[in-house]
């Protein structure tokens, strides 16, 4: 599956990372990783050891935001969402503040919809990710 994942996102001109998995994506030769919160410890050497991967973390707090060594960070969950494992929703105002002190490239993941997607305009984000909220 990862490997039709990997040709589909090449054939689209995007970009795979892989969950956590940093064997599976050094395997088929994603772009890199994206890792739970409570792995984000693991950004540098993973980096270290694939230079050219991109590595992103989980993050549900300032703390988790500003842990050192993931290229970007994704923040949730912004809006309620019914995902199992979403905490408590942050709202567009609160996640502007955590962009900002995080100091590094940030995605809002949780609740994130066509509709909720423009209150986050002006939150200093460079993307948007969803599970299955994106659809026209």
């Amino acid at each position: 599956m990862a490997r039709r994942l990997l040709a589909a996102a090449r054939a689209r001109g995007l970009l795979l990372l892989i969950g956590q998995d940093a064997g599976l994506a050094a395997r088929i030769g994603a772009d890199g990783v994206h890792l739970p919160q409570r792995l984000a410890h693991r950004a540098r050497p993973l980096k270290r050891a694939h230079p050219h991967w991109i590595v992103t973390a989980a993050a549900h707090s300032l703390a988790a935001a500003r842990t050192p060594g993931p290229d970007a960070v994704v923040i949730s969950a912004v809006f309620p969402s019914r995902s199992p494992s979403a905490g408590p929703p942050l709202g567009a105002v609160r996640l502007a503040a955590l962009v900002r002190a995080a100091g590094r490239p940030a995605y809002a993941l949780g609740g994130v919809n066509m509709k909720t997607a423009r209150r986050l305009r002006d939150a200093g984000l460079i993307g948007l990710a969803a599970v299955e909220g994106l659809r026209a």
